[in-house]
Protein backbone atom coordinates (compact mmCIF):
# COMPACT_ATOMS: atom_id res chain seq x y z
CA UNK A 1 0.00 0.00 0.00
CA UNK A 2 2.42 2.54 0.81
CA UNK A 3 4.64 1.71 -2.19
CA UNK A 4 1.23 2.23 -4.47
CA UNK A 5 0.71 5.55 -2.59
CA UNK A 6 4.93 6.51 -3.06
CA UNK A 7 3.95 5.99 -6.55
CA UNK A 8 0.95 7.95 -6.83
CA UNK A 9 2.46 10.74 -5.41
CA UNK A 10 4.92 10.37 -8.04
CA UNK A 11 3.40 10.44 -10.97
CA UNK A 12 1.47 13.79 -10.00
CA UNK A 13 4.61 15.38 -9.19
CA UNK A 14 5.98 14.32 -12.81
CA UNK A 15 2.44 15.74 -13.91
CA UNK A 16 2.30 18.79 -11.86
CA UNK A 17 5.98 19.76 -13.10
CA UNK A 18 5.08 19.01 -16.60
CA UNK A 19 2.36 21.56 -16.61
CA UNK A 20 4.43 24.31 -15.06
CA UNK A 21 7.29 23.82 -17.80
CA UNK A 22 4.97 23.85 -20.43
CA UNK A 23 3.57 27.08 -18.87
CA UNK A 24 6.92 28.74 -18.53
CA UNK A 25 7.41 27.54 -22.21
CA UNK A 26 4.46 29.24 -23.35
CA UNK A 27 5.40 32.52 -21.21
CA UNK A 28 8.65 32.82 -22.11
CA UNK A 29 7.66 32.29 -26.40
CA UNK A 30 5.05 35.28 -25.80
CA UNK A 31 7.82 37.67 -23.71
CA UNK A 32 10.69 36.54 -27.25
CA UNK A 33 7.78 37.86 -29.34
CA UNK A 34 7.78 41.25 -27.34
CA UNK A 35 10.99 41.62 -27.49
CA UNK A 36 11.44 44.03 -30.74
CA UNK A 37 10.35 46.67 -28.84
CA UNK A 38 13.14 46.32 -25.84
CA UNK A 39 15.66 48.87 -26.74
CA UNK A 40 18.56 48.58 -24.07
CA UNK A 41 20.37 50.68 -22.62
CA UNK A 42 23.45 52.61 -23.99
CA UNK A 43 26.71 51.16 -24.43
CA UNK A 44 28.23 52.89 -21.26
CA UNK A 45 31.35 55.12 -21.77
CA UNK A 46 31.15 55.25 -25.44
CA UNK A 47 33.38 57.65 -26.12
CA UNK A 48 31.85 60.15 -28.56
CA UNK A 49 35.31 60.31 -30.62
CA UNK A 50 35.25 56.61 -31.39
CA UNK A 51 31.71 56.81 -32.32
CA UNK A 52 33.22 59.05 -34.68
CA UNK A 53 35.80 57.68 -35.87
CA UNK A 54 34.12 54.79 -36.38
CA UNK A 55 32.17 56.63 -39.02
CA UNK A 56 35.30 57.50 -40.47
CA UNK A 57 36.58 55.02 -42.98
CA UNK A 58 35.92 55.20 -46.70
CA UNK A 59 33.21 53.71 -48.52
CA UNK A 60 33.94 51.05 -50.75
CA UNK A 61 30.66 50.74 -52.85
CA UNK A 62 29.35 48.58 -55.41
CA UNK A 63 28.08 49.98 -58.21
CA UNK A 64 26.19 47.27 -59.81
CA UNK A 65 23.73 47.60 -56.92
CA UNK A 66 22.10 50.70 -56.63
CA UNK A 67 22.41 52.41 -53.26
CA UNK A 68 19.10 53.38 -50.92
CA UNK A 69 18.84 56.71 -50.50
CA UNK A 70 20.48 57.63 -46.97
CA UNK A 71 19.10 58.00 -43.64
CA UNK A 72 19.87 58.53 -40.31
CA UNK A 73 18.54 57.08 -37.16
CA UNK A 74 18.26 58.37 -33.64
CA UNK A 75 18.62 56.88 -30.75
CA UNK A 76 16.22 55.03 -28.65
CA UNK A 77 15.94 56.34 -24.46
CA UNK A 78 18.30 53.89 -23.02
CA UNK A 79 16.16 51.13 -20.85
CA UNK A 80 16.83 47.56 -19.76
CA UNK A 81 15.32 45.16 -21.66
CA UNK A 82 13.46 42.87 -19.83
CA UNK A 83 13.12 40.14 -21.51
CA UNK A 84 15.32 38.73 -24.51
CA UNK A 85 18.94 39.34 -24.21
CA UNK A 86 20.98 41.24 -21.85
CA UNK A 87 21.53 45.19 -22.33
CA UNK A 88 25.00 43.63 -23.67
CA UNK A 89 23.47 42.20 -27.00
CA UNK A 90 21.42 44.77 -27.37
CA UNK A 91 23.15 48.11 -27.24
CA UNK A 92 21.85 51.20 -28.52
CA UNK A 93 20.57 50.50 -32.01
CA UNK A 94 17.42 49.24 -33.17
CA UNK A 95 16.30 45.69 -34.16
CA UNK A 96 14.01 44.54 -37.12
CA UNK A 97 12.63 41.00 -37.04
CA UNK A 98 11.01 39.73 -39.94
CA UNK A 99 11.08 36.63 -42.40
CA UNK A 100 12.81 36.31 -45.48
CA UNK A 101 10.65 33.96 -48.33
CA UNK A 102 13.31 33.08 -50.67
CA UNK A 103 12.27 32.52 -54.56
CA UNK A 104 11.20 29.06 -54.69
CA UNK A 105 11.56 28.50 -51.15
CA UNK A 106 8.65 26.30 -49.52
CA UNK A 107 9.50 27.84 -45.68
CA UNK A 108 10.46 31.13 -44.58
CA UNK A 109 13.66 32.32 -43.09
CA UNK A 110 13.21 34.02 -40.09
CA UNK A 111 16.04 36.83 -39.05
CA UNK A 112 16.81 39.87 -36.63
CA UNK A 113 18.55 42.33 -38.23
CA UNK A 114 20.78 45.29 -35.76
CA UNK A 115 21.08 48.68 -36.84
CA UNK A 116 23.47 51.10 -35.12
CA UNK A 117 22.18 54.44 -34.08
CA UNK A 118 22.94 57.53 -35.33
CA UNK A 119 24.98 56.15 -38.81
CA UNK A 120 23.62 56.01 -42.48
CA UNK A 121 22.78 52.32 -43.59
CA UNK A 122 24.34 53.89 -47.16
CA UNK A 123 27.47 52.00 -47.98
CA UNK A 124 27.65 50.41 -44.45
CA UNK A 125 29.41 47.23 -43.72
CA UNK A 126 27.11 44.23 -43.45
CA UNK A 127 28.12 40.82 -40.84
CA UNK A 128 25.89 37.94 -41.57
CA UNK A 129 26.29 35.93 -37.79
CA UNK A 130 24.54 31.94 -38.53
CA UNK A 131 23.76 30.36 -35.00
CA UNK A 132 25.18 27.00 -33.95
CA UNK A 133 22.19 24.11 -32.67
CA UNK A 134 20.48 24.75 -29.98
CA UNK A 135 20.57 28.78 -30.83
CA UNK A 136 18.83 31.13 -31.50
CA UNK A 137 19.03 34.53 -32.64
CA UNK A 138 19.01 36.36 -29.55
CA UNK A 139 21.18 33.88 -27.91
CA UNK A 140 23.69 34.36 -30.51
CA UNK A 141 23.29 38.23 -30.42
CA UNK A 142 23.91 38.06 -26.65
CA UNK A 143 26.51 35.87 -26.13
CA UNK A 144 28.49 37.11 -28.73
CA UNK A 145 28.05 40.95 -27.87
CA UNK A 146 28.54 41.81 -32.14
CA UNK A 147 26.23 44.08 -31.59
CA UNK A 148 28.70 45.94 -29.11
CA UNK A 149 30.97 46.18 -31.85
CA UNK A 150 28.50 47.49 -34.49
CA UNK A 151 27.58 50.31 -32.19
CA UNK A 152 31.51 50.87 -31.70
CA UNK A 153 32.63 50.50 -35.62
CA UNK A 154 29.67 50.99 -37.45
CA UNK A 155 28.41 47.85 -39.43
CA UNK A 156 25.13 46.30 -39.27
CA UNK A 157 24.02 43.03 -38.71
CA UNK A 158 21.64 39.71 -39.68
CA UNK A 159 21.30 36.81 -37.96
CA UNK A 160 19.07 34.36 -39.73
CA UNK A 161 17.47 31.53 -37.90
CA UNK A 162 17.12 28.30 -38.27
CA UNK A 163 12.96 27.11 -37.55
CA UNK A 164 12.44 23.84 -35.47
CA UNK A 165 10.57 22.89 -37.82
CA UNK A 166 13.51 22.47 -40.38
CA UNK A 167 15.34 20.86 -37.56
CA UNK A 168 14.37 19.96 -34.08
CA UNK A 169 17.44 21.35 -32.32
CA UNK A 170 17.64 24.69 -34.80
CA UNK A 171 20.96 23.15 -36.54
CA UNK A 172 22.06 24.08 -40.23
CA UNK A 173 22.18 21.30 -42.77
CA UNK A 174 25.57 22.00 -43.52
CA UNK A 175 26.11 18.33 -44.07
CA UNK A 176 22.96 17.47 -46.82
CA UNK A 177 24.09 20.13 -49.79
CA UNK A 178 20.51 18.89 -51.27
CA UNK A 179 18.21 21.96 -52.34
CA UNK A 180 15.68 20.64 -49.97
CA UNK A 181 18.09 21.01 -46.84
CA UNK A 182 21.83 22.83 -46.70
CA UNK A 183 21.76 23.91 -50.34
CA UNK A 184 18.17 25.52 -49.72
CA UNK A 185 19.66 27.22 -46.94
CA UNK A 186 22.55 28.69 -48.66
CA UNK A 187 19.90 29.92 -51.10
CA UNK A 188 17.52 31.44 -48.56
CA UNK A 189 20.62 33.42 -47.09
CA UNK A 190 21.96 34.90 -50.49
CA UNK A 191 18.61 35.93 -51.28
CA UNK A 192 18.30 37.43 -47.56
CA UNK A 193 21.22 39.50 -48.33
CA UNK A 194 20.97 40.54 -51.82
CA UNK A 195 17.54 41.79 -50.41
CA UNK A 196 18.47 43.32 -47.87
CA UNK A 197 21.52 45.33 -49.83
CA UNK A 198 18.88 47.06 -52.13
CA UNK A 199 16.62 47.80 -49.16
CA UNK A 200 19.31 49.52 -47.02
CA UNK A 201 22.11 50.35 -49.39
CA UNK A 202 24.56 48.28 -47.16
CA UNK A 203 28.19 48.00 -49.39
CA UNK A 204 28.28 44.94 -50.96
CA UNK A 205 31.88 45.00 -51.01
CA UNK A 206 32.44 44.55 -47.70
CA UNK A 207 29.16 41.90 -46.66
CA UNK A 208 30.84 39.45 -44.18
CA UNK A 209 30.06 35.90 -42.52
CA UNK A 210 30.81 34.27 -39.44
CA UNK A 211 29.61 31.32 -38.06
CA UNK A 212 29.56 28.88 -34.48
CA UNK A 213 29.66 25.10 -35.06
CA UNK A 214 26.85 24.00 -37.32
CA UNK A 215 26.71 27.34 -38.17
CA UNK A 216 30.46 27.38 -39.33
CA UNK A 217 28.92 24.45 -41.28
CA UNK A 218 26.94 25.94 -43.46
CA UNK A 219 29.02 29.33 -44.02
CA UNK A 220 31.66 27.15 -45.23
CA UNK A 221 29.41 25.77 -48.02
CA UNK A 222 28.14 29.41 -48.34
CA UNK A 223 31.79 30.41 -49.17
CA UNK A 224 32.32 27.68 -51.59
CA UNK A 225 28.60 28.46 -52.79
CA UNK A 226 28.31 32.20 -53.21
CA UNK A 227 31.96 33.75 -53.09
CA UNK A 228 30.71 37.05 -54.54
CA UNK A 229 28.46 37.79 -51.80
CA UNK A 230 30.93 37.85 -48.58
CA UNK A 231 34.75 39.34 -48.64
CA UNK A 232 35.99 37.09 -45.87
CA UNK A 233 34.65 34.10 -43.59
CA UNK A 234 35.07 33.00 -40.27
CA UNK A 235 34.67 29.64 -39.02
CA UNK A 236 34.72 29.14 -35.11
CA UNK A 237 34.48 25.75 -33.71
CA UNK A 238 33.47 24.42 -37.49
CA UNK A 239 33.41 21.08 -38.80
CA UNK A 240 35.76 20.36 -41.99
CA UNK A 241 34.07 20.55 -45.44
CA UNK A 242 32.97 18.42 -47.86
CA UNK A 243 32.69 14.23 -46.81
CA UNK A 244 29.69 14.46 -44.79
CA UNK A 245 26.40 13.91 -46.41
CA UNK A 246 24.04 12.38 -43.67
CA UNK A 247 23.77 13.01 -40.33
CA UNK A 248 25.71 10.52 -39.48
CA UNK A 249 28.70 10.98 -40.77
CA UNK A 250 28.48 14.53 -40.19
CA UNK A 251 28.88 13.39 -36.44
CA UNK A 252 31.78 11.62 -37.61
CA UNK A 253 33.65 14.60 -39.11
CA UNK A 254 32.97 16.54 -35.94
CA UNK A 255 34.46 13.76 -33.71
CA UNK A 256 37.45 12.66 -35.52
CA UNK A 257 37.81 15.00 -39.03
CA UNK A 258 38.35 14.00 -42.45
CA UNK A 259 38.88 11.00 -43.63
CA UNK A 260 40.00 11.80 -47.61
CA UNK A 261 42.27 14.57 -48.32
CA UNK A 262 41.58 18.09 -47.43
CA UNK A 263 42.53 19.57 -50.93
CA UNK A 264 40.74 16.89 -52.95
CA UNK A 265 37.51 17.30 -51.67
CA UNK A 266 37.53 21.08 -52.44
CA UNK A 267 38.15 19.92 -55.64
CA UNK A 268 35.61 17.89 -55.60
CA UNK A 269 32.80 20.38 -54.47
CA UNK A 270 34.12 22.90 -57.53
CA UNK A 271 34.45 20.13 -60.62
CA UNK A 272 36.75 22.60 -62.45
CA UNK A 273 34.49 25.57 -62.23
CA UNK A 274 35.92 29.05 -61.23
CA UNK A 275 36.33 30.48 -57.68
CA UNK A 276 37.76 33.58 -56.55
CA UNK A 277 39.52 32.93 -53.40
CA UNK A 278 37.59 33.51 -49.96
CA UNK A 279 39.97 35.07 -46.93
CA UNK A 280 39.44 32.84 -43.87
CA UNK A 281 39.66 33.52 -39.51
CA UNK A 282 39.48 29.94 -38.26
CA UNK A 283 38.97 29.88 -34.45
CA UNK A 284 38.81 26.49 -32.38
CA UNK A 285 39.46 25.47 -28.93
CA UNK A 286 41.30 23.04 -27.73
CA UNK A 287 39.52 21.38 -24.99
CA UNK A 288 36.60 20.79 -28.11
CA UNK A 289 35.17 17.62 -27.41
CA UNK A 290 31.81 18.17 -29.71
CA UNK A 291 34.77 19.56 -32.79
CA UNK A 292 37.62 18.04 -32.35
CA UNK A 293 40.65 20.30 -33.17
CA UNK A 294 41.79 17.96 -36.26
CA UNK A 295 38.67 19.90 -38.07
CA UNK A 296 40.54 23.03 -37.97
CA UNK A 297 43.61 22.01 -38.81
CA UNK A 298 41.61 21.04 -42.24
CA UNK A 299 39.73 23.78 -42.77
CA UNK A 300 42.63 25.89 -43.19
CA UNK A 301 43.99 23.62 -45.36
CA UNK A 302 41.14 23.87 -47.46
CA UNK A 303 41.03 27.14 -47.25
CA UNK A 304 44.65 27.64 -48.71
CA UNK A 305 43.80 25.64 -50.84
CA UNK A 306 40.78 27.64 -51.79
CA UNK A 307 42.50 31.15 -52.24
CA UNK A 308 45.35 29.80 -54.38
CA UNK A 309 47.99 29.13 -51.05
CA UNK A 310 48.48 25.52 -51.31
CA UNK A 311 47.89 22.65 -53.01
CA UNK A 312 48.27 18.81 -52.26
CA UNK A 313 51.32 19.13 -51.88
CA UNK A 314 51.41 22.10 -48.86
CA UNK A 315 51.92 25.82 -49.03
CA UNK A 316 53.17 27.29 -51.87
CA UNK A 317 56.14 29.13 -52.34
CA UNK A 318 56.07 32.67 -51.73
CA UNK A 319 53.23 32.55 -49.01
CA UNK A 320 54.65 34.19 -45.95
CA UNK A 321 53.25 32.45 -42.76
CA UNK A 322 54.16 33.50 -38.55
CA UNK A 323 52.88 32.66 -35.42
CA UNK A 324 51.99 34.89 -32.34
CA UNK A 325 51.55 33.60 -28.71
CA UNK A 326 48.49 35.67 -26.77
CA UNK A 327 47.56 34.20 -23.01
CA UNK A 328 46.26 31.01 -23.75
CA UNK A 329 46.15 31.13 -27.76
CA UNK A 330 48.51 31.19 -30.70
CA UNK A 331 47.48 33.10 -34.07
CA UNK A 332 49.51 31.71 -37.01
CA UNK A 333 48.92 34.03 -40.40
CA UNK A 334 49.54 32.88 -43.95
CA UNK A 335 49.73 35.97 -45.85
CA UNK A 336 50.93 37.21 -49.26
CA UNK A 337 54.19 39.58 -49.86
CA UNK A 338 52.74 42.52 -48.98
CA UNK A 339 51.55 41.37 -45.60
CA UNK A 340 47.49 40.82 -46.10
CA UNK A 341 46.16 38.26 -43.71
CA UNK A 342 44.53 35.40 -46.18
CA UNK A 343 44.06 32.58 -43.99
CA UNK A 344 44.12 33.36 -40.31
CA UNK A 345 44.19 30.21 -37.42
CA UNK A 346 43.52 30.81 -33.96
CA UNK A 347 44.01 27.83 -31.39
CA UNK A 348 42.84 28.85 -28.25
CA UNK A 349 44.40 26.21 -25.98
CA UNK A 350 41.70 25.13 -23.07
CA UNK A 351 38.49 26.63 -24.71
CA UNK A 352 35.75 23.74 -25.27
CA UNK A 353 33.21 23.95 -27.56
CA UNK A 354 32.21 27.36 -27.01
CA UNK A 355 32.66 30.92 -28.54
CA UNK A 356 35.48 32.53 -27.25
CA UNK A 357 35.91 35.49 -25.31
CA UNK A 358 31.61 35.61 -25.33
CA UNK A 359 29.43 36.19 -22.23
CA UNK A 360 29.65 32.77 -20.53
CA UNK A 361 26.10 33.11 -19.12
CA UNK A 362 24.78 31.96 -22.68
CA UNK A 363 25.50 28.30 -23.37
CA UNK A 364 28.03 27.40 -26.06
CA UNK A 365 29.80 30.89 -24.91
CA UNK A 366 32.71 31.24 -22.52
CA UNK A 367 34.97 33.68 -21.17
CA UNK A 368 37.66 32.39 -21.99
CA UNK A 369 39.86 33.25 -24.64
CA UNK A 370 40.45 36.38 -26.45
CA UNK A 371 37.67 37.99 -27.58
CA UNK A 372 36.11 36.19 -30.87
CA UNK A 373 34.11 38.84 -31.91
CA UNK A 374 36.78 41.50 -31.91
CA UNK A 375 39.27 39.33 -33.86
CA UNK A 376 36.48 38.49 -36.73
CA UNK A 377 35.68 42.09 -36.84
CA UNK A 378 39.73 43.51 -36.65
CA UNK A 379 39.56 40.53 -39.68
CA UNK A 380 36.96 41.65 -41.97
CA UNK A 381 37.88 45.15 -41.67
CA UNK A 382 40.56 44.96 -43.84
CA UNK A 383 38.50 42.63 -46.33
CA UNK A 384 37.14 43.81 -49.59
CA UNK A 385 35.49 42.02 -52.51
CA UNK A 386 36.40 43.06 -55.58
CA UNK A 387 33.79 43.08 -58.12
CA UNK A 388 32.38 39.75 -58.83
CA UNK A 389 29.83 38.79 -61.35
CA UNK A 390 26.76 37.06 -59.40
CA UNK A 391 26.89 34.36 -62.33
CA UNK A 392 29.62 33.08 -60.81
CA UNK A 393 27.75 32.51 -57.54
CA UNK A 394 24.83 31.24 -59.75
CA UNK A 395 27.00 28.94 -61.32
CA UNK A 396 28.24 27.56 -58.48
CA UNK A 397 24.83 26.81 -56.39
CA UNK A 398 23.34 25.38 -59.53
CA UNK A 399 26.19 23.25 -60.62
CA UNK A 400 27.63 21.81 -57.74
CA UNK A 401 26.74 18.45 -56.02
Amino acid sequence: MTKDLTKLWAGGMRRLIAIQNRATRTALREARSRASDAQAMWLAAQPAAEQAAGSASAPHANDAVPHAAPFIRTSAPARESRVGPRAAAWAAGEWHRAEHLAKGASRALAYGLYLPPDRPTADMPLVVMLHGCQQTMDSFAEGTRMNLLADRYGFAVVYPEQSMQAHPHQCWHWYDARQSAGGGEVTAIVSLVDTLAQEHGFDRSRVYLAGLSAGAGLASLLAMRAPGRFAAVALHSGPAFGEARSGVAALDVMRRGLHHDPVSLVQRELVGRKHPGMPALIVQGGGDAVVAPVNAEQLTTQFLHLNSLADADGVHQGVVSHEQEGDGYTIHDYTHDDGASVVRLCRVDALDHAWSGGDDAVPFHSSRGPDASAMIWDFFEAQRRGRVDDAVDDELMQGAG
